[in-house]
This record gives structure tokens, sequence and C-alpha cells, in this order.
């Protein structure tokens, strides 16, 4: 039975990232996704222009490039996780610190998370992200303070996907387990 639509979404939360494992033909899995706490806001801008060609002096040909998105994610903190899994910085366990090093090698990334409806929660993933570090900052006073992150979701190698995400007619064992395994769909499903 198919449910009602939302007609309106509202809310960030259940975000989630998965560090991306990429294999000698460029094919990409993912480790257990890691919770994101604190996420205060999402933007996804499109990457990619509309490409037209003019012939027979009309717009002959017109066709959309899709290079992904540019996005900025703001949350309480950024997991220190993610600081090491993602963007690469070091932990010397005999000193318990932690060192962000200019030659770091970042990895890839899927990125989930939930917006609400007014019916139902729509569950999304990003399958390729790459992110920049974030910045650091903080003033006198009691106002908490969020971190923003940038990053770029771009289509995944070899099979070009970008984004997944639920509708009214996912089915149910796929919706209840969005967040324990980065979303595939699986031969025969």
């Amino acid at each position: 039975m198919e449910e009602k639509k939302n007609i309106v979404t509202f809310g960030l939360e259940n975000c989630y990232y998965a560090k991306a494992v990429i294999a000698a033909d460029g094919s990409m899995t993912y480790e257990t996704p890691k919770r994101y706490p604190g996420a205060t806001e999402l933007n996804l801008e499109v990457n990619g222009d509309l490409i037209e060609f003019e012939a027979d002096n009309i717009i002959y040909y017109s066709s959309p490039d899709n290079k992904g998105y540019t996005g900025t994610f703001s949350a309480a903190l950024v997991p220190n996780d993610f600081l090491v899994e993602i963007l690469g910085e070091e932990v010397d366990e005999e000193d318990g610190v932690q060192t962000e090093q200019s030659d770091a090698s970042s990895s890839p990334f899927a990125l989930m998370f939930q917006f609400e409806g007014d019916k139902k929660a729509v569950r999304h993933v990003l399958y390729n992200c790459s992110a920049n570090r974030p910045g650091l900052g903080s003033a006198t006073g009691k106002n908490v303070n969020t971190t923003e992150l940038s990053f770029n979701a771009t289509p995944r190698p070899g099979d070009k996907k970008v984004k997944t995400k639920t509708t009214e007619n996912t089915k149910p064992t796929v919706y209840d387990n969005w967040f324990s395994s980065v979303y595939e769909k699986t031969m025969g499903a």
C-alpha cells in the first residue's frame, strides 16, 4: 500500500559517515557507518552547468552536466574519529595528543542523513564525498559554537552514483536498516 507523500521537509538528524575503501579496480566499499552527532545544518548546491548547443538559430541540444554537489555541513563539533579516519589527523597514543599535518592523506566517505517530513522522514546517502579541514574559532561567553565542514559529493567512480534517498514506497527492511550500512542495491532485491 502506498503511503501518503510529504509535502514539506524540515529538520536534520541521524547524520552518519562511512569511510570508503577503494579496491584496485576502483570500486568502492564502505566501513560500518559512524554517527556524526550534533548536526545543525546541511546545505548542498548543485555542481555542474546546463550544457547548451545552438544550431539552426535555436537551442538544438540541451543537457545537464551532473558533477554532484558542493556543500557545507555544520555541527556542534567535528568528531575526533572523523578528523583521524577521514581527514588524516594523527594521534600520539603515548602523549594523548592529536596533530594535523599539512601533508595528511584524506579518505573519501559516504555521508548519510535524514530530513524530517510532514508524513515520513526521508533518508539520504551521498556516496563519494571528500571534505576540507574545518575552521576553528570561539568567543568569550557561553554562546555555543558550531563547526562548519566544506565538502564535495561527486559521482562515484565506476557506476557514477551521486545520491540515493528513500521514498514513501521504500521497503521497511531497507528503511529501518538505512544507517546500519551504506545502501547498495543487491542483485535479486
